[in-house]
């Protein structure tokens, strides 16, 4: 099997020679831009040699719509209009892509990460703030998502139609126990969730969801549970919940994850052979068909690439 057999496989819930491996973390401020963050991926890929590239979306982080921006009022929002296919914001991202995809050919699958619409604009604004918008007028933040769920579906269209990535990796947050109750999540967050993952959905058959918990706080992770994607990546050091549990929880033919992405956890500060250990342990207990070894989310960039590939030596061997 070649790497994209290799995953599209696991996508699949098919046999694999071996089970797929793919981490990915955070460039540099200095590589997150321009022809320096596309060498950075594929200089990532090379030296580990995993079996997919997860394309981050380094630098865009938030939304720039200038009515969010300026805002001085929640009903400021709804003037919110769009940003088009033609802003740099979609533009550049669709570029990075295309170049990506373009290095790497049919060698392997490529997926770029894209935020669910409430997160790009918290990343904008900030929780604070996004809280108080929603605590005074809920449906200005609705109608502001709505929009916001138009550009990420222009940007999911152009990242699979033109620039060639197999799928989008999805990440959806803010569904922390103590921000809101399910309920809340379901009539706020959920519609403008499901609006880009089903148009992704609609156009691919394998995006990735990430529900992400990268705060370290447990998520209401059953507000989930109806959101479909070809495999599903949670934190399972955060919610306790291992690849296995989750297969069933989720309702997945794909699980992607098993390592806990902190520097507290094994991958990161753990000796060669405990990784090793490690690995054999998660395939043992998830299984070999329907997982793709990953991290529960972003690692840190300064980790030693040597431990990632340990990892794929001790799947490989």
């Amino acid at each position: 099997m070649n790497k994209r057999e290799r995953v599209i496989s696991a996508l699949e819930n098919k046999e694999v020679d071996y089970v797929p491996v793919g981490f990915w973390y955070h460039f540099s401020e200095e590589k997150q831009k321009g022809q320096a963050c596309i060498d950075a991926h594929i200089d990532f890929y090379r030296q580990t040699n995993q079996d997919f590239i997860k394309i981050m979306c380094d630098g865009y982080f938030g939304y720039p719509n200038e009515t969010l921006i300026n805002m001085q009022s929640v009903s400021d929002l709804y003037n919110m209009k769009p940003l088009g296919s033609n802003h740099p914001f979609i533009r550049e991202q669709v570029e990075r892509a295309k170049a990506i995809v373009s290095e790497v050919g049919e060698e392997c699958c490529t997926f770029y990460n894209v935020f669910c619409p409430l997160s790009y604009f918290r990343l904008q604004i900030d929780w604070d703030k996004m809280m108080d918008c929603i605590k005074e007028d809920k449906e200005a933040v609705k109608y502001a998502c709505s929009v916001i769920a138009e550009d990420a579906k222009t940007l999911v269209k152009a990242l699979i139609e033109y620039a060639g990535c197999d799928g989008i990796y999805y990440c959806v947050q803010n569904a922390e126990l103590f921000r809101f109750t399910a309920e809340e999540y379901r009539d706020i967050v959920e519609p403008y969730d499901l609006e880009v993952l089903d148009y992704a959905n609609s156009i691919s058959k394998y995006n990735i969801l990430h529900c992400c918990g990268w705060s370290g706080d447990k998520n209401r992770v059953e507000v989930w549970k109806n959101y479909k994607a070809a495999a599903v990546n949670w934190a399972v050091y955060v919610e306790d919940m291992e690849l296995s549990e989750g297969k069933d929880f989720f309702n997945t033919d794909c699980v992607l994850g098993g390592f806990d992405n902190r520097k507290e956890g094994i991958l990161y500060s753990g000796t060669f052979e405990e990784i090793k250990a490690e690995t054999k342990r998660i395939i043992e207990s998830a299984g070999r068909r329907g997982v793709i070894l990953g991290a529960d989310c972003t690692l840190s960039n300064d980790i030693e690439l040597d431990r990632i590939k340990c990892v794929l030596e001790a799947v490989r061997n």
